[in-house]
């Protein structure tokens, strides 16, 4: 069926196009723009506002014009962001536009972020850190806590001590770096903070006993920050990855009596059959932070390949 074409003119000396979508009223800087019709009656046309987001991003793609990300304009802090998971996260949002400071107690060589020496266990150092972060960019909109440690042992075999020490890191950590954060936050139109949480809060899994514990208080914690900061226009939510292919789980394989078998063990225990990857895991905090998902706040997110919820049949 042959197509109708039909030319808008744009006043760009005007806001006029804002009223179609604030979100794609920046596209609009053209003269005029194209709109093709599919079909000749009125009742085959697509949405007006479809037909512009699809030609405007053709015609630039034709022309070599990069598209702005969804966290253009924005900037996120990513504690543990200099390596594994969190470099992963960091490198996901600058993908997509936003500025990011990697926050970290061991910075990395090579890192193409903004690193920043951070120390979560200890309120000075994390004050210190989103002070620097915001001095330097400006602004803050996002914060990720990912930053972690893990411990194994049952409820026996963990002292006092480690016990303390896990929680200050992965809990009290997240506690500190969004206390420094929120004066920041409140000044944001698309704040959001997305902590790190695991499997291990929902699901029993073996001799891990002080780090499940940890990862179900970071559930816990999510859900209270997120209706507490609600009418603030903050959002808050966390991922929780099955078992994933990181530097500290290639640590604990290679401590293994036969690391290939132990590997092997891990991947049949998920669903799907293989380690959860980095890229996965950054790609739905990347989902939880978007200015997109406005609606979504005060949700876990699974990134597991079925673990928490799917019981495949065995043979």
């Amino acid at each position: 069926m042959p197509c109708r074409k039909t030319t808008y003119p744009i006043d760009t000396r005007s806001d006029e196009s804002t009223r179609l979508s604030p979100t794609l009223a920046p596209r609009f800087r053209t003269e005029q723009q194209t709109i093709v019709w599919k079909g000749q009656d009125e009742a085959s046309r697509l949405p007006l506002t479809d037909l512009w987001e699809h030609h405007v991003t053709t015609s630039n793609e034709q022309q070599g014009i990069e598209q702005p990300g969804e966290f253009s304009g924005l900037v996120a802090i990513v504690t543990g962001g200099s390596s594994g998971i969190g470099l992963a996260i960091a490198d996901e949002l600058a993908r997509r536009g936003a500025r990011v400071a990697a926050l970290d107690l061991a910075p990395q060589e090579g890192v193409s972020h903004h690193q920043i020496r951070c120390d979560v266990s200890d309120s000075a150092s994390v004050e210190a850190a989103v002070a620097e972060a915001v001095a330097h960019f400006g602004q803050l909109d996002i914060v990720v806590n990912n930053a972690g440690i893990g411990a194994a042992g049952t409820v026996e075999d963990n002292s006092d001590e480690e016990w303390i020490n896990v929680f200050h890191v992965n809990v009290l950590g997240m506690a500190r770096v969004t206390r420094a954060a929120l004066p920041h936050l409140r000044r944001s139109s698309s704040a959001a903070v997305v902590n790190t949480s695991s499997i291990a809060a929902t699901v029993g899994l073996p001799v891990r006993a002080v780090y499940s514990a940890s990862k179900g208080a970071v559930l816990s914690l999510t859900r209270a920050m997120a209706i507490d900061h609600l009418k603030e226009g903050i959002r808050v939510n966390c991922v929780s990855p099955g078992t994933a292919d990181t530097p500290w789980v290639g640590r604990l394989l290679s401590a293994a009596d036969d690391p290939a078998a132990e590997r092997a063990a891990l991947e049949a225990r998920q669903p799907h059959g293989r380690l959860v990857s980095a890229d996965e895991v950054a790609g739905a905090v990347a989902y939880l932070a978007s200015p997109l998902s406005g609606s979504t706040t005060g949700v876990s997110l699974a990134v597991d390949g079925g673990m928490d919820s799917l019981r495949p049949r065995i043979g």
